[in-house]
């Protein structure tokens, strides 16, 4: 994969502009924006997907395929880090010189001049961005916004509100999150991530630092999570509120009720705030608080604050339930690391009753897989009854001898509850085998895991399956 070059100073005018890999929610999402801001924009992807569909509505064209005739007569490129470097439209724009962003460069060139709100950390990104959007439309901010999913409620990842605010979800994972000229930032926690990027766990905190300490007005920052609070001790510059459920949080969670969706308290300068969510897990009580943070930093009162943020129902991706058959229901979730794979497995439990979870994990990322296989089988094998594991997703990444995902499935204590099936038919195949009424099946993972969903749900016994939307 390409690393574009985040130091390079981007022109004060881009005109028209093309998009390589303009289908993720993320890229889609600033294609709007830009087409919305008068610049004329084309793109291009591999394959066709809904974002795609939405953009082309807007009479955006998209092309699918890889071909240099696609980048007509752009003026400027914009990139994501999973971009391979024989890209023949990459290859013309360089060829003509033309200004090659990144997706954060580009955004944080859109963004100039707003208040921006950034959501940084390993796991909650999405969530939290959503509720932060879904707490300023409750409260009449009309914020604009990019999203990393398409937000319930709102069919989007991405818009340009009138109001002042602009929040976005800021990716960590290759550096360009400190692009951004941020006014509050929100790190839902630091937990280890990326180190094939940063290639150690100092230099990942110490992104964090730089980026927390750049903010003008706020740092909101997690005080349960042990790197968040390395990273706090080190913030030079703004005013920090601290969140979670540790004791002294500056926003503290207390009073969890983790049955369905999770109901809890918060408290606050003294005061109590108590809401219940629309959605499951002890993380979304967490994600909330940052979000309910976040708004109270910016002016707004806190009861209305935490009321039009518990109006969020979800993201695509998130906890997402995709059908129910013979009494088991199909979920999906975008989990890709152990922290995260053992929230959704949690917020599952509060739901599934007497049921038994079935976890489907499809593991991202070769380098991620090897640092971290037995992590996930311990996140696995607590909290799932039975567990299919898939083979890797490697995405950017290059196979790399040895590692598959039988590497995961191997780390079992227990090898009876896990098997290891490449072949997607044949999971499905055992999943339906193993599944009864009252049963649980979740997806796991941000590859194309979502894929085999028409297949469990065929395999479950489903009559008419469409393929699922992305």
């Amino acid at each position: 994969m390409i690393k574009p070059d985040l130091g390079i100073t981007v022109p004060d005018e881009l005109g028209s502009v093309h998009f390589i890999g303009i289908g993720g929610s993320g890229m889609s999402g600033i294609a709007r924006l830009f087409h919305r801001a008068g610049h004329r924009v084309t793109g291009s992807d591999v394959r066709e997907s809904h974002p795609i569909e939405q953009l082309r509505e807007l009479g955006i064209p998209v092309a699918i395929g890889h071909d240099a005739a696609h980048l007509g007569d752009a003026e400027a490129v914009v990139v994501t880090s999973a971009l391979w470097p024989d890209n023949p439209e990459y290859l013309l724009a360089k060829e003509r010189g033309l200004p090659v962003l990144h997706r954060s460069q580009a955004l944080a060139w859109l963004v100039r001049g707003k208040r921006l709100v950034a959501v940084a950390g390993a796991h909650g990104k999405t969530t939290s961005t959503g509720m932060i959007v879904t707490g300023l439309l409750g409260l009449d901010a009309d914020p604009s916004f990019v999203n990393g999913g398409i937000i319930e409620g709102l069919g989007t990842s991405s818009a340009a509100g009138s109001g002042e605010v602009f929040v976005v979800e800021a990716d960590e994972s290759d550096g360009s999150f400190l692009l951004y000229d941020t006014a509050v930032s929100l790190v839902t926690n630091v937990d280890p991530d990326h180190l094939d990027h940063y290639g150690s766990l100092e230099a990942f905190e110490e992104a964090f630092v730089t980026f927390t300490s750049s903010a003008r007005e706020l740092v909101v920052i997690s005080s349960d999570d042990p790197g968040a609070v390395s990273v706090t001790r080190r913030i030079d510059g703004p005013k920090v509120l601290t969140f979670g459920e540790a004791e002294g949080s500056d926003v503290r969670v207390v009073d969890l009720e983790l049955v369905g969706p999770v109901g809890f308290t918060v408290e606050y300068e003294g005061r109590r705030y108590t809401t219940r969510l629309r959605i499951p897990g002890r993380h979304n009580a967490i994600n909330a608080a940052g979000a309910f943070a976040v708004l109270v930093g910016l002016g707004f009162e806190p009861a209305p604050a935490l009321a039009a943020i518990s109006e969020f129902g979800g993201t695509e991706r998130r906890f997402e339930l995709h059908g129910a058959v013979r009494g088991v229901s199909v979920y999906d979730d975008y989990a890709h690391h152990p922290t995260e794979v053992a929230a959704a497995l949690s917020a599952a439990r509060t739901v599934v009753g007497t049921g038994r979870i079935i976890a489907v994990h499809q593991p991202h990322l070769y380098s991620r897989t090897r640092l971290f296989a037995r992590e996930f089988a311990e996140a696995l094998e607590t909290y799932a009854d039975e567990t299919i594991v898939l083979d890797v997703y490697g995405a950017r990444e290059d196979p790399e001898p040895g590692v598959t995902g039988a590497l995961v499935s191997e780390k079992f204590a227990d090898p009876s509850h896990v098997s290891f099936l490449a072949d997607w038919q044949e999971a499905s195949r055992r999943t339906a085998e193993i599944a009864r009424e009252g049963d649980f099946v979740i997806t796991l993972g941000c590859g194309d895991v979502y894929r085999i969903i028409p297949q469990l749900l065929e395999s479950l016994g489903a009559s008419e399956v469409a393929p699922v939307a992305r």
